[in-house]
């Protein structure tokens, strides 16, 4: 009885989040308050502590998705996207190739860059210009980047988990990225069979597994070398680059027009994190000034010269400064933290709840219940993620709610805690494709009404292969660990 009024406070905001995240989350903290008041915990320390800590989270996350969000903002602004979509759809007359050019890299690319539903709504739009009926336009794209979506926006669902946890960066972005690569390739057909309509011929099977091979190669390296923030769009660009050269046919590809400055800002932060990441003594300096506080066994803090949103920002106004665009900078930062009010909100709340349910016993007896699971709970933990994402529609609110669960339950079973937190990273990745919110928002985009269903029937079974195939992988190599 006491594991499941434990794990009440999760169970209501799963049921709630048809509402906003923020009443969703405010509805199970009221839970968790009730529930550990009836055990007996509930104290002011306690109050202040998690409230703090989920302060000083919330920022650490935000300061990520400020200026993710004013570069999407300035790209947009001085007509980055269309570019890049005209000049990607002139490199091949075949819908396949531009299925997955579209589909995959850019929205791959996207969500590296920006994440929060830009993906599909500027990939499904330009697949409906190119032919493909709206509801398969909407299932590509939904599919083409959620691949991606671990270290989305420039890492911001991994960063939550590294923030929670206090994990080593680069070994939870490599365990992710190695538990994606089955699975990835996976995914890449059925992107090509969707796209196709039907059977796949032996040269359209090894054009998806080349496409899959040309993002998850580099994706891999970049989440070992140098943490989080780069493999999704470090990944998709140094790929769709390999990829276009591999493929293109010299008398179309001629006609594509590229901008240097439409680059740059991207071009800016790989060179950034990679410098800050992988030179040593460099990296030495950045990481140590720590601004920090403690309060009772509670604590929080950052290294804000070694920060990912530093790096961000800085590229950003390096780029505006240097090509000209500094007059859409102002536009674009007003725009970014107009967006970001609703998002800093929901954080909170769900932040308040997980460091509520941690520190008030919560979470630890929750997990004692599903160790009872055994040696089947690997199998079961992406499938977790892809249902908190489902019912959220945010890969890193899944990860909030569930990573300290994860932990818990690994802890209980004594399984590779980076494992099972990699897991669920993944779980939480793919899951994007089924969230309701996120397939009600790429259809408003291609003007459909009442056919979310529809959609959810090309994504359901893709998804449902992922999980299941990242949770066997895990069970291989918890079984291989220990």
């Amino acid at each position: 009885m006491q594991a499941l009024l434990a794990g009440l406070p999760l169970l209501v905001v799963l049921a709630l989040l048809h509402w906003r995240a923020a009443l969703a989350g405010a509805a199970g903290l009221g839970v968790a308050l009730a529930v550990i008041l009836g055990f007996g915990r509930l104290d002011v320390v306690l109050l202040v502590g998690a409230g703090l800590e989920a302060a000083s989270s919330t920022a650490t996350i935000l300061w990520i998705i400020l200026p993710a969000l004013a570069i999407f903002e300035l790209q947009a602004r001085v007509g980055a996207f269309d570019r890049f979509r005209k000049a990607l759809v002139q490199i091949s007359d075949d819908r396949a190739v531009q299925a997955l050019l579209i589909a995959w890299f850019f929205g791959l690319f996207m969500e590296g860059a920006a994440g929060f539903g830009t993906p599909v709504a500027l990939a499904a739009p330009l697949l409906v210009g190119l032919g493909f009926a709206p509801v398969r336009a909407v299932a590509l794209a939904l599919l083409g980047h959620a691949g991606g979506v671990s270290f989305g926006a420039v890492g911001t669902p991994a960063l939550s988990q590294i923030a929670l946890l206090d994990l080593p960066a680069a070994a939870l972005s490599g365990w992710t990225m190695a538990l994606h690569l089955v699975p990835i390739s996976l995914l890449a057909l059925a992107v090509m069979r969707l796209a196709q309509g039907g059977r796949l011929t032996g040269a359209q099977i090894r054009l998806a597994l080349l496409a899959a091979a040309c993002f998850v190669l580099p994706a891999m390296a970049l989440a070992w070398l140098t943490g989080p923030e780069l493999p999704t769009l470090g990944g998709a660009f140094i790929g769709g680059i390999v990829f276009v050269m591999l493929i293109r046919r010299k008398s179309i590809q001629s006609n594509a027009r590229w901008e240097l400055a439409d680059l740059l800002p991207y071009l800016l932060i790989l060179a950034l994190v990679l410098l800050t990441r992988l030179v040593a003594p460099l990296q030495a300096t950045l990481s140590g000034l720590w601004l920090g506080w403690d309060l009772q066994g509670y604590s929080g803090g950052l290294a804000p010269l070694y920060h990912p949103g530093k790096l961000l920002m800085l590229g950003l106004v390096l780029a505006a400064s240097l090509t000209g665009r500094r007059a859409a900078l102002g536009p674009a930062m007003g725009a970014a933290l107009r967006r970001l009010v609703p998002v800093a909100l929901a954080l909170f709340v769900m932040l308040a709840l997980a460091r509520l349910m941690v520190h008030g016993g919560l979470i630890a007896q929750a997990a004692e219940a599903a160790a009872q699971t055994g040696a089947f709970w690997p199998l079961l933990v992406p499938l977790i993620g892809a249902l908190g994402t489902f019912v959220s529609g945010s890969a890193t609110a899944s990860n909030i709610l569930f990573t300290e669960f994860q932990a818990a339950t690994a802890r209980s079973l004594d399984l590779p805690l980076i494992l099972m937190v990699a897991g669920q990273g993944v779980g939480a990745a793919i899951g994007n494709a089924i969230a309701p919110h996120n397939i009600i928002a790429g259809t408003a985009t291609v003007g459909l009404t009442g056919r979310d269903g529809e959609v959810l029937r090309h994504t359901l079974a893709p998804v449902l292969v992922y999980a299941l195939s990242a949770g066997a992988i895990l069970v291989v190599l918890v079984t291989w660990v220990a």
